[in-house]
């Protein structure tokens, strides 16, 4: 429909057809009208069977400069690969942790005489200003003595995961001193709970020049990115679940695809990029 020949009251008053057909042409000219082919899912799909998220798949891209579609966009096409018999959800990180309260629980674990609190600990590991700034926690399977050992610094994410035979400090301190002595990043504080695993952190002070700091016991907000850490782990590693196959190898390829995965509070870079860019 043309209206070349309205006159000036038609042109300026509400004509129904006319405003149906306005809508329909810029219903035309919107992005959400943009289809994608197959080909334009090639790489968010290539990236999400590296467990990347849909969310830092888009910031990812986005913030390179790379044309791509809404996050909503890629979650449906996984379920639309689903219904099809895909695999592409599998690679979806699946949060089932339950939660429970405890009420005036007292602290049953072993204590330790001199250890340093967390409030005592420096500004700049509070405020991740600067890496080298830790957090430590053990995860353990079930049905198996076996564990691991996850050390995340505070301001990037970088993690560094270790397998351990028990969970004893002796096994904590051996794995510990391999990681730290390995590696060139520093390790200024490290904070930690309350297990009994932690006891020998004297002599990883002595050895490797770094301060341990204990949070309060049963207040795991205090070392929220270790926490976090390990409920990505999880997707690799479920609950309930033996790690008695776990091997250091494997340790390593799940510390390396979480290191090289972009997070959205590092501005969509990679734990690695981050903290080589800092140090």
């Amino acid at each position: 429909m043309k209206y070349t020949h309205l006159t000036e009251v038609e042109r300026y008053s509400y004509q129904a057809r006319r405003a149906q057909q306005m809508a329909r042409n810029r219903l035309s000219r919107s992005r959400r009208n943009k289809r994608y082919s197959d080909i334009d899912f090639r790489l968010p799909e290539a990236l999400l069977r590296l467990d990347w998220s849909p969310v830092q798949i888009v910031g990812y891209l986005r913030v390179r400069g790379y044309p791509t579609m809404s996050h909503e966009l890629i979650y449906q096409h996984i379920w639309n690969n689903k219904i099809l018999g895909g695999t592409l959800w599998k690679h979806l990180r699946q949060s089932t942790k339950k939660r429970r309260k405890r009420y005036n629980s007292k602290d049953s674990r072993g204590r330790l005489a001199a250890k340093r609190h967390i409030t005592e600990r420096p500004e700049k590991a509070e405020h991740r200003k600067e890496p080298g700034h830790w957090e430590i926690d053990t995860v353990v399977g079930r049905g198996t003595k076996h564990c691991i050992v996850t050390l995340v610094d505070r301001m990037t994410g970088y993690t560094f995961i270790g397998q351990m035979d028990d969970r004893t400090n002796e096994s904590l301190n051996v794995r510990m001193s391999k990681i730290m002595t390995r590696s060139d990043l520093p390790f200024k504080t490290i904070n930690a709970d309350n297990g009994t695993e932690f006891h020998g952190y004297v002599q990883l002070e002595k050895h490797h020049h770094c301060l341990f700091y204990f949070a309060n016991p049963y207040h795991s907000w205090e070392r929220g990115t270790n926490e976090n850490t390990n409920g990505l782990i999880r997707q690799y590693l479920p609950k309930r679940t033996s790690m008695s196959h776990v091997t250091q190898k494997i340790c390593n390829e799940i510390a390396h695809n979480l290191n090289t995965r972009p997070r959205k509070r590092l501005g969509y870079k990679t734990p690695t990029e981050y903290i080589h860019a800092h140090l």
